[in-house]
Order: C-alpha cells, then structure tokens, then sequence
C-alpha cells in the first residue's frame, strides 16, 4: 500500500486532481482512510479548513463513485445513504458529509429547518459551527444542474464560494417583469431554512444584482435536472 503522507488539505486536493485527469486515486484513498482521528481534528480546526476539505472529499468521491458504477445513479436514495467512503477509520456517506458535517446534522427531509436528535461523535466532532448557505453552489452531486467542481483552500475559500453563489446563480435565476415571478434552483425550495426561507432567498438575490431593492416577486423554482454529467470543472 504506497500512502501519500502530505497534509490534509493538500491531500483532499491532490485526490480531486487525480480524479480530474484520470489519474490513480488509491494512494489518496488508502492515505484518508487510515489517517488517525487525532490528527483529523488537529489539521481541521477552523472552519474554513473544514470546509475545503469536506468539499473537495465530498466532490471527489462523487466521481469516483459515478465513474465506477454509473449504474448506481438509478437509486440515488440509496447512492447518497450508503456508507462506502472511509475517513480516519469511519465509514461515511455522501448525505454525512452533506447533511452531517458540512450542514450541521441537518436532517436531509426537511428543507433545512430540523436538526437530528441523535448525531454521532465523529459527526458531532468534525461538523461545522453553522450552515454557510453557499455550500450548496460548491457541492456537486453528479447531475445536470448541480454547480461545477472547484479546487477548494482555505485560505481564499470565501471568495471562492461567493464566487461559486454569483456564477451559478447568475445562470439559473430569471426575472419575469411582465408576471413579477422569479424562478430560482431547485436547491433553493430543498433547503429553505439554509437560506433564510423566502425572506433570505429575496435578500440573496438582491445582494446578487438580480432584483432590485424594493422588488417583492412570487418564488417560482426550477425544474431539476438529474441527468448524469460528469467531470464537471470550473476553468
């Protein structure tokens, strides 16, 4: 087993690169899989070092998955729920990582607006303070209208996630003028309370450029498409 002893940001890094490029992700994989606990929490104490990491992981493995057996993408329940990634000794699903530590143990059916009862230690330990609503440009689950894939660091992510906010949104959000209703992604309405409700997604708009101040439109979402496409990237 040949292991790639670099830290841990730079290791979520080289394993999405790999991926990109088609290259070998084993090394990367055995590394985050026997990685010790402790030195999890050492290397991820700010919550912009969790953030990049669980981001480039979640991303990575969603390809890496997809690429190996596209086929699972029928059942996408079961795809997310299933425990088949390994951090630190744990086995992990793609909703943990989404739900459990980059949203907080947010409840996945919910729109945003429970949190579980009962989260594990290791959710409890590595999750983040807060929900940051702009995750959910950066997450990429593999279909159509997810956002594309960046190369995330902690040192500039909040550039880079507001960056991420104002490419995706720009693209998917349409003003009607003639019926005053705005249409909006889908993840808007599937994780409302992550958003500030319909308050907060009027306030994200604005501050996007995409309403005016004192516009009061109706909320109308698009449609989502699930078709598979990946590789996915961010020039």
């Amino acid at each position: 087993m040949k292991l790639i002893l670099f830290g841990l940001i730079a290791l979520s890094q080289n394993l999405l690169y790999n991926v990109k490029m088609g290259a070998d992700t084993r090394p990367q994989l055995d590394s985050l899989a026997i990685v010790s606990p402790q030195v999890l929490v050492d290397e991820l104490q700010t919550e912009d070092e969790k953030l990049a990491f669980w981001l480039n992981v979640y991303n990575a493995y969603i390809q890496i998955k997809l690429k190996e057996n596209s086929g699972q993408y029928v059942k996408r329940s079961q795809f997310f729920s299933t425990k088949s990634i390994v951090i630190a000794g744990q086995k992990l699903s793609l909703d943990a990582i989404e739900h459990g530590i980059l949203r907080h143990s947010k409840t996945k059916l919910s729109l945003g607006y429970f949190t579980k009862w009962f989260p594990n230690t290791f959710e409890k330990t590595h999750r983040l303070k807060a929900v940051d609503y702009r995750i959910h440009f950066a997450l990429n689950c593999g279909a159509a209208s997810c956002p594309p894939i960046a190369f995330y660091k902690p040192e500039i992510i909040g550039k880079q996630l507001d960056l991420a906010t104002k490419n995706y949104l720009a693209q998917e959000v349409v003003f009607d003028t003639t019926t005053n209703t705005v249409t909006v992604p889908k993840l808007m309405l599937w994780f409302k309370a992550d958003f500030g409700g319909n308050k907060g997604v009027l306030k994200i708009l604005k501050e996007q450029g995409l309403l005016a101040p004192n516009a009061k439109p109706k909320i109308k979402y698009k449609d989502y498409n699930w078709n598979l496409e990946l590789n996915k990237y961010t020039e």
